[in-house]
């Protein structure tokens, strides 16, 4: 009688290269985006709503705007950790591990490094004003929230989003680099793609070069913290303080 063989082992999908890691991310990151987006296009097919009352639906409402974000997130993240179960990595490389309490000082001694350089930066940028418009509001979605409504705005704005973008960039993606280069290059390469995803391709709108500016000169602190600290809540939090902050700047005359 022939013996059993023993189960082979899968391939890994995720090889650990850098190039795979950016196809990874940013097919995490659109693809997110496409299914919030069929989601949430079933509600107006089914009330047979125009293009053009669809399009006010979709853009106009604070609780679509928040499912939108929330679905996005959600599977943002559930993707990346997919993918790292299947190529059999332990969440704590991409610095998924227990929060300690010195993560906040962390967090706020990174918000006053990062405040500090991105006034440098944007008042050297504003020198040159045609390339850049360092006053070019950004587009975010929530213009009409107000009262309660706020608390879904401040969870789409302050808690998500910290929470996908870090699991994907400062813990996905920066990993993959740190594996193969310096800090110095892998915190570069990471922020230049982070500044890119904050252009908003798409809005109809000129490309948001200060938002592009404001996230990179973020992420650079961002991944210094996730190396000092080889955890994401540091980022996580440093995120969320930062977005904290535009988020009571843009609505604190609304409470």
């Amino acid at each position: 009688m022939d013996k059993a063989q023993p189960p082979v082992a899968k391939k890994p999908f995720y090889r650990n290269d850098p190039l795979t890691s950016i196809i990874l991310v940013l097919a995490v990151f659109f693809t997110s985006q496409v299914i919030a987006g069929v989601l949430l296009s079933v509600y107006p097919s089914i009330k047979n709503m125009t293009a053009t009352q669809a399009s006010d639906w979709l853009t106009s409402s604070v609780y679509v705007q928040f499912f939108y974000i929330s679905i996005t997130s959600f599977f943002a993240v559930w993707f990346t950790f997919g993918l790292l179960k299947r190529s059999r990595v332990a969440l704590s490389r991409i610095g998924v591990v227990k929060p300690k309490l010195r993560d906040i000082a962390y967090a706020l001694s990174g918000y006053g490094v990062y405040f500090v350089s991105y006034i440098i930066i944007i008042l050297i940028a504003s020198r040159f004003s045609g390339l850049i418009d360092v006053d070019q509001p950004q587009q975010i979605g929530f213009d009409s929230a107000a009262g309660y409504q706020l608390i879904f705005v401040f969870v789409s704005l302050v808690i998500l989003p910290p929470i996908a973008e870090e699991v994907m960039f400062r813990g996905f993606l920066f990993t993959s680099f740190r594996q193969k280069y310096r800090l110095r290059f892998t915190a570069l390469f990471t922020s230049i793609l982070f500044g890119i995803a904050h252009l908003q391709f798409g809005s109809g709108a000129p490309l948001l070069w200060v938002a592009a500016i404001d996230t990179f000169v973020l992420s650079m602190v961002l991944c210094y913290l996730r190396e000092k600290s080889g955890s994401l809540w540091p980022p996580i939090l440093l995120h969320a303080i930062k977005n904290g902050v535009a988020f009571f700047a843009l609505f604190y005359a609304k409470f």
